[in-house]
């Protein structure tokens, strides 16, 4: 009977650890995203990378965007990705094409630019992480653990300045091996945009295909 009550006594304090630990991970990610949105707007300068030994692919690119409430402009790969509020714009200047979707046709797996800091909030078990020393400024990670058994995504580890609150990196490592890292290299806030930055105008593609 002791050592029953010694195990459920070991059990007892190792899930109120997990339990603060997950709040305290919660805790923090809250007053990220409360600060990221209290922002007029962001612009971020970043790297993306996708790694996968099994299939032997390694792939690092450049890119940016800029965001404003849930508008965003996202250039990556030669590609323009254009959110308005409604409507969704994928530009691509090689292949003179356009493709046109509704914001509610997105696959709601999808952690887009929009939701970069507030995906996290339905879907996910939280875990309080490492903190690493990256150019003399500590990163505090969380580690996000889909709850969906069938997610590809084995879990995220976001990456944020523990200093500044802002997000440093995020790392989605897939079940099948895959590890895509954005890293931001930089980060500015609140500054002058054009009124039509978020606005697609179609008469400077008209020779474009177009297809919605």
């Amino acid at each position: 009977m002791k050592k029953y009550i010694i195990l459920s006594l070991a059990l007892s304090i190792s899930f109120l650890g997990f339990s603060q630990d997950s709040q305290k991970a919660k805790s923090f990610l809250n007053e990220v995203s409360a600060k990221v949105k209290a922002y007029k707007n962001i612009s971020i300068d970043f790297k993306y990378s996708l790694h996968n030994e099994a299939e032997n692919i390694s792939q690092t690119t450049k890119g940016g965007v800029v965001l404003a409430g849930e508008k965003y402009k996202l250039n990556m790969l030669g590609v323009t990705r254009l959110y308005d509020g409604e409507k969704i714009y994928n530009i691509s200047p090689e292949d003179e094409e356009i493709t046109i979707t509704s914001a509610n046709e997105e696959d709601e797996g999808t952690i887009t630019p929009s939701k970069m800091l507030t995906f996290y909030k339905e879907g996910y078990t939280y875990l309080w992480d490492k903190k690493l020393p990256v150019k003399g400024r500590k990163i505090q990670y969380v580690k996000l653990i889909p709850k969906d058994s069938n997610s590809d995504t084995k879990h995220i580890l976001l990456g944020i300045d523990a200093n500044t609150k802002n997000i440093y990196n995020l790392i989605e490592t897939g079940k099948n091996g895959s590890v895509t890292t954005l890293t931001v290299n930089s980060f500015k806030t609140n500054q002058p945009l054009s009124e039509s930055l978020f606005i697609f105008d179609k008469s400077k593609y008209s020779d474009y295909y177009i297809n919605e």
